[in-house]
């Protein structure tokens, strides 16, 4: 029995992405940068450590200050421009009523991640909130998974009672990277190429499809 759920946010739990684009375009513009919405969808889920040099080549230092930049813009403004997907807080209700333990575990700096969930009032169906650290150490997502098992006393032979939930293939790769495996949703910002080329285990449709899935596992 998978009893332990770990969720992604950005794209699993909330449509955030009005207010990332609007925080990356202030960004991005600080270094003379302009890119289309389809050409931002890369930057919804991975944290911008791993992102900017990966799409935009940036060293170390220019890393320090476009977060920094991003960061600024983000938390007074683009963090509101968001909204849970619809179904989201029966589901969360649903699971906590069948016993499952409802993990956090998103790319997203810890603090962020806590105003966004205190915000919608969906706090209280998580056992652990686990995000990324601000000062980077803990970007991936894999780590971020390993620091939620470490906080909730899980470990390597617990693996085939915990399923990742996520939208990425940051959460498909980091949730294997710890021996879980993953359900990827098809409501948010990946792609089903995206998941099947990266060995999604599971893939569902919509927050009703997801529901019924964890329920059965």
């Amino acid at each position: 029995m998978k009893n332990y759920i770990f969720f992604d946010l950005d794209g699993t739990l909330t449509d955030s992405q009005p207010g990332i684009y609007d925080s990356l375009r202030v960004m991005l513009g600080h270094f003379g940068i302009e890119k289309t919405d389809e050409e931002m969808i890369p930057f919804i889920g991975p944290a911008l450590w791993e992102s900017l040099p990966k799409y935009c080549g940036f060293s170390h230092e220019m890393c320090l200050e476009a977060v920094k930049v991003f960061r600024e813009h983000y938390t007074t403004a683009g963090i509101y421009n968001n909204r849970l997907y619809d179904g989201v807080v029966e589901m969360l209700e649903t699971l906590k009523a069948a016993g499952k333990h409802i993990i956090l575990a998103t790319g997203k700096p810890e603090e962020q991640a806590c105003t966004v969930v205190n915000h919608f009032g969906i706090a209280k169906y998580f056992e652990f909130l686990g995000g990324s650290s601000l000062d980077h150490s803990r970007c991936k997502k894999g780590q971020v998974i390993a620091h939620a098992m470490k906080n909730l006393g899980l470990s390597e032979k617990d693996c085939s009672r915990i399923i990742m939930v996520g939208d990425r293939e940051n959460d498909i790769n980091g949730a294997h990277q710890n021996g879980l495996e993953v359900c990827a949703v098809l409501y948010g910002y990946g792609s089903r190429e995206e998941f099947e080329s990266h060995g999604a285990d599971y893939i569902v449709e919509t927050v009703s499809d997801l529901t019924n899935f964890l329920l059965t596992l």
